[in-house]
């Protein structure tokens, strides 16, 4: 019988697709976290030099700290923080796709960064990840639901388990040096990015033998 297609085992290029995005993805995410801890070791160095690169709010020569922002931190305490669950969130979320997880976490750190910009409180300067971990949580939280994907739903439940009850007190207004409008707004940015970088349902071609 006469057909079309090679010789490899079905299924055989779609799991070394899936091996390749998961080096990927991890490989991003080690260097990004990486990234964070050197910017604060040089920030320490240089006598927090960086710091003056966080958001404060509602001076228009602020507006080019908004991406900086995300990352800069205050302190190694701070980086430690911040860097388990975005490395943890930003795998699965770059998972789907690096050039739509280059995208959601744009958008989130941008919109983020101007909310912020926007509502935070005079004369404060905020700073650091969490924005964009709280974005990243919920674009994990509803993307699955959105998409109708059976597998995203179970890592949006799976992550909104470990992480929800820390997630609901980084939104509590009452907590000092917190920028919880930074959380509130990231969250909301996150969520709003899963709608407009959903992922259309693909039919894989047929086999004809």
């Amino acid at each position: 019988m006469s057909g079309t297609g090679s010789g490899t085992r079905p299924g055989a290029e779609l799991a070394w697709t899936r091996g390749g995005r998961a080096q990927a993805a991890a490989k991003l995410m080690l260097g990004w976290v990486a990234l964070l801890w050197l910017l604060e070791v040089v920030d320490v160095v240089s006598g927090h030099a960086l710091d003056g690169l966080g958001i404060m709010p509602r001076q228009a020569s602020e507006l080019v700290d908004i991406v900086p922002a995300a990352f800069i931190h205050f302190g190694f305490a701070h980086v430690a923080a911040n860097s388990v669950p975005l490395l943890v969130l930003g795998f699965l979320a770059a998972l789907g796709g690096l050039r739509r997880f280059a995208a959601v976490c744009a958008t989130i750190i941008v919109a983020d960064g101007l909310g912020v910009w926007l509502i935070a409180p005079a004369n404060s300067n905020t700073a650091g990840a969490s924005g964009l971990i709280f974005g990243l949580f919920g674009f994990l939280l509803v993307s699955g639901f959105i998409e109708r994907r059976p597998l995203g739903v179970l890592v949006g439940l799976l992550v909104g388990a470990v992480w929800g009850s820390s997630m609901l007190m980084g939104l509590a207004p009452t907590q000092t040096g917190v920028s919880w409008q930074g959380h509130l707004i990231g969250l909301i940015s996150g969520v709003a990015a899963a709608f407009l970088f959903r992922r259309r349902a693909t039919s894989a071609p047929a086999l004809i033998r």
